[in-house]
Order: C-alpha cells, then sequence, then structure tokens
C-alpha cells in the first residue's frame, strides 16, 4: 500500500490525481491534502477521500474550513504545516503539484526526507534545478516527472545509455493562437488564452501554453531533470498532442512516446512507474487519428523560445528572473492590468534590466525571486 500526500490538491493536477487513486483503493492510500484557499473544493474532497488531514496554506481559509469540517480529518494552516506533511514519515509519496515557485520548499522537503515524488510543478527544476536534482541525488529521492512531456522523456530513456542520447525533442501544441496574426493578439483577453484547444488546465498554465513560455520553462526542467546538456534539447510544434515527446540517439533510432491528451495517464505512470495501472483514459485508436503533423516553431510568433535558449547559456540565476517575472506579467494578464502581448516583453526587461547574482543557496534563489517579482512590478506601474 502506497502512502499519498498531495500538494496542490484542488487544482487540475491534484484533481486528477485523486480521480486516478480513487480508481485502485487497493493499492493507494491518501494521507494528507494541501491547498491554498480554495475551501469548496477541499471540503467536497475530504467528504469524499476522508484523507487523514487538510492543510490550507492561507489561514483565513483554513479558519473557514475549520468551521464547515464535520469529519474526523484535521485541519492544519500554514506553509509550515505542509512542508511539515511533506517530509512526513506516514506517506511515502507526494505529489507536488503545487502552482509556481511558492511549491518549492515543501516539495524540497519531501525530497529531503528520501521520498518518491512525483513533480508537476516544474518551477522547482526551473528555479532551483542544480540544487533540488543534488538534494535528490543525496538523499535518494525518486524523480517521477508528472508533466506529459517529461513522462514521456523518463519512458523513453528507460534501458538506454545516458550516452546514447543525441537529442531530447518535446512537442508542443503550439496552443490557441497558433494559427491567428500576431497583430490580432493584441486584444486577445484572458478566456481566450485560458481555452487550450487540447488540454484541460490551470489559468496560469494555459496562458503560458499560449505564449509558449510552458515549453521553454519545460526545457530548463528537462535539463535538469535528464542531466541534459541545453543544445541537447529542442522542442517542436505537434497540435494533435498524441505525440508527447522523442528521444533521439546516436544510432539514429528516435523513439517516441504517445497516448491521448489526458494527464491521468503520465500522473498513473509516475504513480506507479514499474507495474502500470489503469488510469481511466481512453484507448489510444491511431487508425482514428488522420494526420500527425509536427512543425518547426516561428521564434518570431513565440520569442520565448529564443529567450530561453539565452537563458539557458547564462547562469543558472537568469532562469530565476525569467520565471519570476513570467509568474508576474501572467497574474498581470490574468487581473487585466496588462494585455497579452505584453507578458513576453515585461519578462525581457526582466532578464535585461535586473543584475543576476549568483544563486548558491536557497536563500539566494529567494532573495532574486522576490526582488525580481518587486521589479517586474514597477516595470507594470
Amino acid at each position: 500500500m502506497k502512502h499519498i500526500s498531495i500538494l496542490g490538491a484542488t487544482g487540475s493536477i491534484g484533481l486528477s490525481t485523486l480521480d486516478v487513486i480513487d480508481q485502485h483503493p487497493e493499492i493507494f492510500q491518501l494521507d494528507t491534502l494541501v491547498a491554498h484557499r480554495n475551501v469548496d473544493g477541499m471540503l467536497a474532497l475530504i467528504k469524499k477521500f476522508h484523507p487523514r488531514s487538510a492543510i490550507m496554506t492561507d489561514d483565513l481559509a483554513a479558519k473557514a474550513l475549520l468551521t464547515q469540517n464535520t469529519s474526523s480529518t484535521t485541519i492544519e494552516s500554514g506553509m509550515d504545516a505542509a512542508i511539515a506533511a511533506a517530509k512526513s514519515s506516514l506517506s511515502d509519496t507526494v505529489v507536488a503539484a503545487m502552482v509556481g515557485a511558492a511549491g518549492l520548499p515543501a516539495t524540497l522537503a519531501a525530497v529531503t526526507a528520501g521520498k518518491d515524488v512525483c513533480l508537476a510543478n516544474k518551477e522547482c527544476l526551473v528555479t532551483a534545478g542544480r540544487l533540488f536534482m543534488d538534494a535528490a541525488k543525496k538523499h535518494h529521492a525518486r524523480i517521477i516527472p508528472i508533466d506529459s512531456e517529461h513522462a514521456a522523456v523518463h519512458q523513453a530513456l528507460q534501458g538506454h545509455d545516458h550516452d546514447s542520447v543525441r537529442r531530447i525533442i518535446l512537442t508542443a501544441s503550439g496552443g490557441p493562437f497558433r494559427l491567428r496574426s500576431v497583430e490580432s493578439l493584441h486584444n486577445i483577453t484572458p478566456e481566450e488564452a485560458i481555452a487550450h484547444p487540447n488540454w484541460a488546465m490551470g489559468a496560469k498554465i494555459s496562458i503560458d501554453s499560449a505564449t509558449m513560455m510552458n515549453k521553454a520553462l519545460e526545457l530548463i526542467e528537462a535539463r535538469w531533470l535528464f542531466d541534459i546538456a541545453p543544445d541537447q534539447l529542442e522542442a517542436i510544434i505537434h497540435p494533435q498532442s498524441i505525440v508527447h515527446a522523442m528521444v533521439e540517439y546516436t544510432d539514429g533510432n528516435v523513439l517516441a512516446q504517445m497516448a491521448m491528451p489526458d494527464m491521468r495517464a503520465p500522473i498513473a505512470y509516475a504513480l506507479q512507474p514499474h507495474l502500470r495501472i489503469h488510469s481511466g483514459v481512453a484507448w489510444l485508436e491511431l487508425a482514428m487519428q488522420q494526420d500527425l503533423s509536427f512543425f518547426a516553431i516561428d521564434v518570431a510568433r513565440f520569442p520565448a523560445m529564443n529567450m530561453v535558449a539565452e537563458v539557458m547559456r547564462g547562469d543558472d540565476g537568469h532562469a530565476v528572473v525569467m520565471n519570476a517575472a513570467n509568474e508576474i506579467a501572467n497574474a498581470a494578464f490574468r487581473q487585466r492590468r496588462i494585455g497579452f502581448m505584453d507578458i513576453l516583453p515585461l519578462v525581457e526587461r526582466a532578464l535585461t534590466d535586473i543584475a543576476i547574482t549568483p544563486v548558491h543557496q536557497l536563500h539566494d534563489i529567494w532573495a532574486l525571486d522576490q526582488h525580481t517579482r518587486i521589479k517586474t512590478e514597477e516595470f507594470i506601474h
């Protein structure tokens, strides 16, 4: 029996994880659910899944949940409680699905506790990839990716020598605006940007997909996750989202992983990577897929691709600045304080104008992250 804790339980990844767990009560037992401030969502999960404890990182949300909870589930509050749950011996597997850099402390706590970490929080590797993977190696923690692209690479690498890899190729749908004229993107609304053509995702990641910043972050993530050089990483447009990634080997063979675009498939793999389990995902009927097409990424339309190439050639702090500035710009667009076409120029300005300080320890990362957020808000105003 695997004992599971979920960081980010009320988000799309958390809910999909719970759907997979619900199909296999003989394999998985739920320990702790962690969310930020979605009280109604957490209350519904408590009633359905009866976790040992539920944590709201927002104190006011925790108080509201406490007054409404009638079950035996223990209610706790604050990020410190989430960190304690992540490293608690009561669970052996932690699903890290909190959004943004805020998820790093609790996820790192699970790593230093030597747990299996099913990783959906890409910012952990984007902002602290070197420290994160060094900690995983030191504490013998297994990092199994949940992102569909990285889960695909993880599978395509099994049984093959690392030095035989020539390229890792991540696919990208191109988002909702792949065929729109660049001139028409100036009037895009948050609702349009969130409407992804293939995937049901949260608002932040959907907008990142529309700007292709999501793919940029995934390239950085893959660099650390698979210990691969930046010039061995590529991305390609694949509108159907059936092929999730490819690994090209030095003998000319290319291994591709395919599945229907449903996050439950990589989640099921992450939870049980060796003995495969049913995920609830529809079977892939290749005869029904009339066209699987691939296109080079137009960097004029998606400048995040050139941006990330420069970032990966620079010091680790460049990725911290890019991620923090993007989180602020993404949120500002969702709040209608800036336009869609202002997002990437703000990130570019942050990378140009902010002094990139060395990041050798976690406190260095936090200092640069917070400084970037403050400066990016100043740029907006």
